[in-house]
C-alpha cells in the first residue's frame, strides 16, 4: 500500500452494533452508511474492548487492552510512554487532525502541579491537533458550536447543557415521554451539523496532502433529544421489543453487579428520574429518539462522503466507521453502557479501503469476531507502517483482501473497571476492595463466561439464551464448561501481557515478535 493515501477515522459515540439497515435492523435506517459497507467491508461480530468512552478511545486508538494501558475510567491517566495512531502516522509525515474528543486523561507526572489539564479527561490525545473541539464540552466561550448558534441569533442558556431542553409546550408532546419534543436549534444547526461542517471543509480545503483526519462526533451519545424532522421519524410503538427479565427485581437477582447497575441505569446517564420516566412508553420514545439521532449522523456522513467524491480524493481514502462503546436502550431495564451485556459492547466497524484494494470484495461481510484494537494496526498497515509491539490487537487488511488469517481469534474478549475513585461506591456497596472492582469477558459463538475479580461467575449459553437472562455458572452440568472458559480468560491475559520489551535481547539488534 502506497503511503500516499488520506485518512478518515470516524466514531459515533455510543452506537450499538447491530443499529445499522444494512444488517437487517428491522427499524433504523442508515442508507449512506450502508452504502459506505456496500463500497467497503462490514464487520458484523465487532466489539468494544472497554467502556466507558475513555478507556474505551485508549484501547481504540493505542491498539492496547485495557489491562496493558490501565486507563480504567474516565478521568484515569494514559501513560505517556505508549504511542497511539496518531504519534505513529506522525512519523509517516502525517498531521492528523481531530474534530471532536479523545477523552484522553494526560499523564500528571508529565505536567506542571498547577497545570489545568491535570484535572480534566476530556484532553487531546498526544500526537493529533484539535482542530475543533467536542460539541459536548464547556461554555458558550468554550464551544465554538455553541458560538455559532449565538451568531445564528439563538439565545444559548447561561448552563451550556441546557441548550439541549426540549422546546416547551410542542405538539403532541402529551404521554410521548421526555425525549420526544425537539430542542431550539433545527437540523441544520445541530451538533452533528455543525461538526460535519467542519469535517467538509477540513477535508475540502486542507493544504496537506495526504491528510489523516480523526472525526468523533457525539451523537447517538445522550442527551437523547433529537432536532426535528428526526424526533418523529420513528414510532415507539413500533420499535423492537426490549430484552430483559419480567421485572428488575428479577434482573437485579441474577447478579451483585447487575443489580448496582440497576440502582445507578439513570444518574450513570445524566437523566434525572424526576424528569426521565422509566415507564415503558417512556423507554420507547427514547429509543425511537436514539434511532432518529442515528439517521441524523448517517445523513451527514452521507454529505461528507459526497464531499470527498467532489474535490476527487474518495478513492484515494481510507474511510473506517466505529463507535466506542454501545447502549443498553433499557435491555436488562438499564440505560448507559457500562454492562456486562451485548448492547453495551457490541459496535459496528466498516472500513472502505482505497479505490485499489481488492474490487472483488467489496461488500462483503465479515462473520470473524474482531476488535477494536484491531483499528490501530489494520491504519498503521494500510500506511505501508510497522505496526508497534505495544498492539494487541491484529490488522484486519487479509480480510479487506479477501484473504482471512488462518489462525484468526474464535472469540471476543473485553474488560470493565467498575471502580468509584471519586467516592468508593462501587466498592461500598459490593463490598469490594479498590482493586477487586472488575470483570473481564470472552464470548465466542456458543458461549459467554463473564469473570469477576471477586464476585461470583456468569455464563450463558449464547446459542439457546441470546437474551443472555439464564445463568448456568451455578448449574453442576457446566462446571466443566466455566472451568473451560476461566481458563481460556487466564491464556488470553498471559498471552497478551505487556510486552513491549519482552521480545528483546541486549545481543540482538532487533526484537522478534509474532503478529
Amino acid at each position: 500500500m502506497e503511503r500516499s493515501i488520506n485518512i478518515l477515522l470516524i466514531t459515533a459515540d455510543q452506537w450499538r452494533g447491530r443499529c445499522l439497515s444494512a444488517l437487517g435492523h428491522p427499524m433504523v435506517k442508515t442508507p449512506n452508511l450502508d452504502a459506505l459497507a456496500a463500497d467497503g467491508v462490514l464487520f458484523r461480530n465487532h466489539y468494544a474492548q472497554c467502556m466507558p468512552c475513555g478507556p474505551s478511545r485508549a484501547s481504540l486508538l493505542t491498539g492496547m487492552y485495557m489491562m496493558n494501558h490501565r486507563s480504567v475510567r474516565n478521568g484515569t491517566p494514559l501513560d505517556a510512554r505508549f504511542t497511539n495512531i496518531a504519534l505513529e502516522a506522525r512519523k509517516e509525515g502525517y498531521d492528523p487532525g481531530l474534530i471532536g474528543y479523545t477523552d484522553t486523561s494526560l499523564d500528571p507526572r508529565l505536567l506542571p502541579p498547577k497545570d489545568p489539564q491535570r484535572t480534566r479527561y476530556d484532553n487531546t490525545l498526544p500526537g493529533f491537533s484539535q482542530l475543533v473541539p467536542g460539541s459536548e464540552l464547556g461554555s458558550a466561550v468554550a464551544s465554538p458550536w455553541l458560538r455559532a448558534l449565538i451568531a445564528k441569533g439563538y439565545e444559548v442558556p447561561e448552563r451550556a447543557e441546557d441548550i439541549y431542553r426540549p422546546v416547551p409546550d410542542y405538539p403532541n408532546a402529551d404521554g410521548r415521554g421526555a425525549t420526544y419534543a425537539p430542542p431550539v436549534y433545527g437540523a441544520e444547526d445541530s451538533d452533528t451539523a455543525f461538526m460535519a461542517d467542519r469535517a467538509i471543509e477540513t477535508i475540502t480545503m486542507s493544504a496537506q496532502t495526504p491528510w489523516f483526519l480523526h472525526l468523533s462526533l457525539l451523537r447517538p451519545h445522550p442527551p437523547f433529544i433529537a432536532p426535528e424532522p428526526y424526533n418523529t421519524m420513528y414510532d415507539p410503538n413500533e420499535v423492537d421489543e426490549f430484552q430483559r427479565s419480567a421485572s428488575p427485581e428479577v434482573e437485579a437477582m441474577s447478579h451483585p453487579h447487575t443489580a448496582y447497575m440497576l440502582r445507578h441505569h439513570l444518574s450513570c446517564e445524566g437523566l434525572d428520574p424526576a424528569t426521565h420516566p422509566n415507564d415503558d412508553a417512556s423507554m420507547r420514545q427514547l429509543r425511537a429518539t436514539y434511532y432518529g439521532l442515528m439517521t441524523e449522523v448517517d445523513h451527514h456522513l452521507g454529505r461528507i462522503v459526497a464531499a470527498l467524491k467532489a474535490t476527487g480524493s474518495y478513492e484515494n481514502t481510507l474511510i473506517v466507521f466505529t463507535s466506542d462503546h454501545g447502549e443498553q436502550l433499557w435491555d436488562h431495564w438499564m440505560l448507559g453502557k457500562e454492562s456486562l451485556f451485548d448492547q453495551s459492547v457490541h459496535i459496528p466497524l466498516i472500513i472502505r479501503p482505497p479505490g485499489s484494494v481488492s474490487e472483488a470484495k467489496r461488500g462483503h461481510v465479515v462473520d470473524a469476531f474482531t476488535e477494536s484494537v484491531d483499528v490501530m494496526p489494520t491504519t498503521l498497515d494500510m500506511l505501508g507502517c510497522e505496526v508497534p509491539l505495544q498492539c494487541d490487537g491484529r490488522s484486519l487488511a487479509p480480510f479487506l483482501a479477501g484473504a482471512p488469517p488462518t489462525d484468526w481469534r474464535q472469540e471476543a474478549h473485553w474488560e470493565i473497571d467498575f471502580r468509584d475513585v471519586k467516592n468508593g461506591k462501587s466498592e461500598t456497596e459490593m463490598g469490594l476492595r479498590f482493586d477487586e472492582c472488575s470483570l473481564s469477558a470472552i464470548r465466542d459463538r456458543r458461549y459467554k463466561y463473564v469473570h469477576f475479580t471477586s464476585l461470583p461467575a456468569l455464563l450463558y449459553n449464547i446459542e439457546a439464551d441470546p437474551d443472555e437472562l439464564i445463568n448456568l455458572a451455578d448449574d453442576p452440568a457446566y462446571a466443566g464448561v466455566v472451568a473451560e472458559y476461566a481458563q481460556k480468560i487466564l491464556s488470553w491475559r498471559m498471552a497478551h501481557a505487556e510486552r513491549t520489551l519482552t521480545g528483546f535481547r541486549n545481543e540482538h539488534e532487533r526484537p522478534r515478535a509474532e503478529r
